[in-house]
């Protein structure tokens, strides 16, 4: 077996993947038009790439435009991170009667921070009552009873609802009329390209040139650095990538300020993406804990293998 050494030769950082094994591990952000359902953008863009499995970070609903993030291969797994991380949306919502700018802007101060929802009737999820946070609420403009909005939130917040009930609130009565999403994580409208521009990308790289794709693809390394990360010693690579959790021993690097109960990202020392979990420990107490148990895996994407199992030295008699 293999010495127990850091930094040898394997794993490979990510700037280094060619072309064709950033499609088999990376994260297209699609600005989604209005139209189509998530799933449908998802399907045609699985098509223009020769039929790639390809899904969604986050359902748009049809008339939703905005950043739509789409994950291949393993990176279908890394998405399921979205659901730790915020998302920022600019709305417009009607009111049905007369209102003046300050009660709006009350109002949205009453609804920012923790709020209850009850999903619609038509949505994938069980309908119960639940808390969801809402990080900030701004009021852009405003125009008789149209009021352009922009809210910062927490995954999972129906924005048709927190309308619907901010006009329930101001006894005027008001709904959504149309909505973006201007983020989701780390992925904003800069990142975000049109189906046209990746259909023209994939085009030419038919004909030889990649230039025009390769930019599009983000790793999904780009995902995992919106949360804390630890790097991992090669040791402990493998048997994370089997399902076991992080030891105080596998770590070679912690940042500051991880809490207890944070969810964090685990990277190899060459800044390659292996999983997310749920940390057990505080920074200090990795830093001044010899033994144990730092962090519950939850979710990996690295495949076992890529780097060697390495075998405990022996204790001399």
């Amino acid at each position: 077996m293999p010495s127990r050494q850091e930094g040898g030769r394997y794993g490979r950082p990510p700037s280094e993947r060619t072309l064709e094994e950033r499609l088999d591990t990376g994260i297209i952000i699609v600005d989604k038009p209005a139209g189509p359902t998530s799933h449908q953008v998802a399907a045609w863009v699985s098509r223009m790439l020769g039929g790639r499995k390809v899904g969604h970070g986050g359902t748009l609903d049809p008339a939703v435009t905005g950043v739509l993030p789409l994950g291949m291969g393993v990176s279908l797994r890394a998405l399921d991170a979205l659901h730790y991380l915020p998302k920022e949306y600019v709305g417009v919502m009607r009111f049905h009667s007369d209102i003046v700018r300050g009660d709006v802007e009350s109002l949205f101060r009453e609804f920012t921070g923790g709020i209850y929802q009850m999903p619609p009737v038509r949505s994938a999820v069980k309908r119960v009552r639940r808390v969801r946070k809402i990080h900030s609420l701004e009021l852009m403009e405003m125009k008789e009873r149209m009021v352009l909005f922009r809210v910062r939130c927490e995954a999972g917040t129906y924005i048709r609802t927190l309308c619907r009930d901010i006009g329930e609130a101001s006894c005027a009565g008001g709904q959504m009329v149309e909505l973006r999403r201007t983020a989701a994580g780390p992925f904003g409208e800069k990142d975000a390209v049109t189906m046209q521009a990746l259909d023209d990308a994939v085009y030419y790289r038919s004909a030889g040139d990649d230039t025009r794709l390769s930019p599009i693809i983000h790793p999904l390394e780009s995902l995992l650095l919106a949360f804390p990360t630890v790097t991992v010693k090669d040791s402990a690579v493998d048997s994370i990538c089997h399902g076991a959790d992080l030891t105080v021993r596998g770590i070679a690097g912690t940042p500051r300020g991880i809490k207890r109960g944070d969810v964090i990202s685990l990277f190899t020392s060459k800044g390659e993406g292996i999983a997310i979990g749920r940390s057990l420990m505080s920074s200090e107490m990795m830093d001044n804990t010899a033994s144990g148990v730092a962090c519950d895996t939850m979710r990996v994407f690295m495949k076992p293998g890529t780097y060697p199992r390495f075998s405990r030295p022996k204790q001399p008699a």
